[in-house]
């Protein structure tokens, strides 16, 4: 018969608080702050599939590439690009970098992985900034959609 340690458990409670943590705060972050929750581990998800893409770790890099996918959805479609200039060209930087991820994928290609990182990093600097300047009245107009993209 199996024996379960004590420490197992306690980890598994400390795991399902942290989950509902992480959960508490994507369900009450302004919209904002939700984007820049999505812009973070959409570039964490860029670096996990980096390195898992430099040691050949294709289904790990595959999950990570997935993800962003996921994200970039997200992005994509909680973008109104009539609400402002740059909008459509930031429909543009989604849609390309979308189809890099999908070439980063299915031809285990690093290089368009470090180019979307390199196309996204500034991008969520940006947002970072603009999100810690707008008072709360106008980020509270940000449209975004409440998912489970694993962004706390």
């Amino acid at each position: 018969m199996g024996h379960h340690s004590p420490l197992g458990g306690q980890l598994g409670v400390e795991r399902a608080k942290r989950a509902a943590y992480n959960r508490d705060a994507v369900l009450s972050a302004s919209p904002a702050r939700l984007l820049t929750m999505l812009y973070d581990r959409l570039l964490l998800d860029l670096q996990r599939a980096e390195v898992a893409q430099d040691i050949q770790d294709w289904a790990g890099a595959s999950e990570q590439l997935l993800h962003a996918q996921d994200i970039l959805t997200e992005l994509t479609s909680s973008l109104r690009v009539d609400a402002w200039d740059g909008a459509e060209g930031l429909m543009g930087v989604y849609t390309f970098a979308t189809r890099a991820l999908i070439y980063a994928n299915t031809h285990r290609d690093v290089d368009s992985t470090r180019v979307c990182i390199q196309l996204l990093e500034p991008l969520r600097q940006t947002w970072h900034e603009a999100a810690a300047q707008a008072p709360e009245s106008v980020t509270a107009s940000i449209p975004t959609a409440r998912g489970t993209l694993g962004v706390a």
